[in-house]
């Protein structure tokens, strides 16, 4: 819990600082004054001002944001001798960078901690296959148990290797939202007996696009053999006679490929809440014998489902992935500029109902991912905040009132009829971006409260 809550606000508080900073910095090299600079809101915690004329930098007790104020003839009476430094008296140009700037740094700070945990280098699975969904787009394209992912192709002629299975997943997610087939170069466990699949990705609906998502297409965990890990005492699995270590080569005459497949039948074999005795296949110390076991039945939501007390699977084989100083830079930049386009698709799709409001994620979310990220390591928590980022970024681009990108809006408005936005036309508009806000932010909560409750 300690850990979610500094990794959370060690994020937010990095992530605004740097959005502000731009702001504050194009500010300052327009000659524009700034008041204050502000990490939260509410009551101040700390405050520093070298003069009564300097720059006054608080932090303050809620810190779900920041702002930096400028002085501006529209907010308070401004000294004539001061008119020169007030932000609505600079050119249009100078307005536009500084309002464009905050965003503009977020999305450079994304690049950045990119680069930086490519150049530390990430431990991920490899991106070799688990047991396809029956019925699935991985099935029916043709791959099995144990096939190795090398590279991809949108046309099947240029190909792109796969360097792990973050790769292959991202790979496919874009594809999905495009609508479009990908095509596979696939191998045994060591990249041999090469061959090609062509999973038609377009026959899903775009709105799949979630955490279900991979699922969906037939891939889910990393292939991992079918090796029983720690067994509980007094479990369905210690009363068979089972123990750690125990290979699982078939049940009911079924040969196992992996361990997805075998815990799908352990779930699986519970029938109308009924529990029913199975027959497994189990390799022991270089002999092969049979055990029954009886998978006893768990509600799960609204259904039943077997479990046999003990863990089954091995850690599923790593690769380090990690770049250079150049293509660590550029890589970091696609990812980027890819995960931005991501992020306006889904927004997109989400406002014209073709992707579930479900994706939406607030606070909550945000803070148990940052704790699971800084709990795995440096690097990948650098991705989170890299992510984060662009996100931040990319939403404060968005043409809303009281975001930076409604600003903006304002600023084309004022650069194609020569006048500003008129006072009444601010006050309603600001108005609707406040109420906006506050459904956006209330369905990313409930959002959040829902996934905490297993509802989503």
């Amino acid at each position: 819990m300690l850990t979610t809550v500094v990794a959370f606000l060690l994020a937010l508080g990095l992530l605004v600082v740097i959005h502000e900073y731009g702001h504050y910095r194009v500010a300052r090299a327009f000659g524009v004054k700034v008041l204050r600079f502000s990490v939260g809101f509410g009551r101040v915690l700390w405050r520093r001002q070298k003069s009564p004329d300097a720059t006054e930098f608080v932090v303050c007790a809620l810190p779900l944001g920041g702002y930096v104020r400028m002085l501006d003839e529209r907010e308070e009476r401004v000294p004539l001798a001061l008119r020169d430094q007030a932000f609505n008296n600079k050119p249009l140009g100078q307005r536009t960078a500084i309002v464009a700037a905050g965003p503009i740094a977020n999305l450079l700070l994304a690049v950045l901690l990119y680069a930086s945990a490519h150049w530390i280098g990430i431990d991920e699975p490899k991106a070799l296959l688990g047991s396809p969904v029956a019925g699935s787009v991985a099935e029916r394209a043709g791959l099995r148990a144990g096939d190795l992912a090398l590279a991809f192709s949108p046309d099947g002629q240029n190909w792109e290797d796969l360097r792990s299975m973050s790769d292959l997943r991202w790979e496919l997610t874009q594809a999905t939202l495009r609508g479009e087939p990908i095509h596979l170069a696939v191998g045994d466990a060591h990249g041999e007996r090469r061959r090609q699949v062509r999973l038609e990705l377009g026959t899903l609906d775009a709105r799949a696009v979630d955490a279900q998502l991979m699922r969906r297409i037939g891939l889910g965990a990393p292939f991992s053999e079918p090796v029983l890990g720690v067994v509980k005492p007094e479990g369905a699995a210690a009363a068979a006679g089972l123990a750690a270590g125990d290979r699982v080569s078939a049940v009911d005459g079924m040969r196992i490929a992996d361990a997805a497949q075998l815990r799908e039948r352990i779930r699986d074999s519970v029938q109308g809440g009924g529990e029913r005795t199975m027959q497994w296949t189990i390799e022991r110390d270089g002999r092969s014998f049979v055990r029954d076991v009886r998978p006893r039945a768990v509600r799960e939501g609204e259904q039943s489902i077997g479990r046999i007390d003990a863990y089954i699977g091995q850690a599923p084989p790593v690769v380090t992935v990690r770049y250079g100083f150049v293509d660590g830079l550029a890589k970091a930049a696609t990812r980027t500029w890819e995960v931005s386009v991501l992020t306006l698709k889904m927004l997109g799709r989400m406002l014209i109902g073709e992707a579930s409001l479900s994706n939406l994620s607030g606070p909550l979310t945000i803070a148990d991912y940052a704790g699971q990220s800084a709990r795995l390591g440096l690097a990948y928590y650098l991705g989170f905040l890299a992510l984060v980022s662009v996100s931040l970024g990319v939403l404060n681009l968005l043409p809303l009132p009281m975001l930076d990108g409604g600003h903006l809006m304002y600023y084309l408005f004022e650069g194609l009829t020569g006048r500003p936005v008129s006072e009444l036309w601010l006050k309603w508009l600001q108005r609707g971006g406040a109420v906006i806000m506050l459904l956006m932010m209330t369905l990313a909560l409930s959002n959040d409260v829902a996934r905490l409750l297993g509802l989503q």
